[in-house]
């Protein structure tokens, strides 16, 4: 795969998210609450952040903090979120379902992708609480998500490399794996050439805690992840 490389921010605010993509992000993941992983943002927040955005955004689609096992009433309110979501503008939508038994709800999930349609879907970090991951990641392409975005298990992409790996080599190309935690300029460079990824997340909570209103800050950090990203991206050196 020869395209360049993909850096996705995740965003709780319509300053942050004008401050990544003036540091270079090519995405916005789009939450509130980043401190408990994210949740379901506001149609106010989503509508203002469209409006004043030119790259893709993808929303988030969560209604509350804690475990990954919705209720039918939390699963309702999910679909009416991925239906505003679409009628916001939202480029993509990002959410995760398991099981009691740490499974991936192919049932639920694959419900909610076909609402979402045509709206690629990105199965979130939920991926990395199931059980198998080998066979999540067997029960997200069966869902026809396109996406998912994980640490390989671990607490950081960087730990979970190794596992980032596999689940990479044996998604091949049926689905995009996202590594994504604890990534920073410092070692995206390492995690791209051990993991062989092609888009990278990150909310770089570990340069600004999440709620800081330091946007200027934050934009040279997204800045520098961006210059870090196109410097090893393997399309550079097509094009050089």
């Amino acid at each position: 795969m020869s395209a360049k490389y993909l850096l996705e921010i995740s965003v709780q605010t319509l300053e942050g998210a004008m401050a990544a993509e003036r540091g270079g992000a090519d995405r916005i993941e789009l939450c509130e609450n980043l401190s408990i992983g994210g949740v379901t943002p506001s149609t106010e927040l989503l509508r203002a952040t469209r409006a004043r955005l030119h790259i893709p955004i993808f929303s988030m689609v969560r209604p509350r903090g804690g475990d990954f096992m919705y209720s039918a009433a939390e699963f309702a309110e999910m679909q009416r979120t991925i239906v505003a979501a679409k009628e916001c503008g939202a480029d993509g939508v990002v959410l995760g379902i398991l099981t009691k038994d740490q499974k991936v709800d192919l049932e639920q999930t694959r419900g909610l992708v076909e609402i979402a349609k045509p709206l690629p879907v990105t199965f979130h970090r939920g991926f990395d609480e199931a059980a198998d991951l080998r066979q999540a990641l067997e029960d997200v392409i069966r869902s026809g998500a396109q996406r998912i975005l994980t640490s390989g298990g671990a607490k950081s992409a960087l730990e979970g490399s190794v596992v980032l790996a596999e689940l990479i080599e044996a998604a091949r190309e049926q689905i995009v794996i996202v590594p994504g935690a604890g990534i920073k300029v410092e070692n995206i460079g390492l995690i791209a050439q051990r993991t062989k990824a092609h888009e990278f997340h990150s909310g770089l909570s570990s340069s600004l805690p999440y709620g800081s209103r330091e946007h200027k800050k934050f934009e040279e950090e997204v800045r520098k992840l961006a210059e870090q990203l196109a410097r090893i991206s393997p399309a550079r050196s097509i094009s050089d």
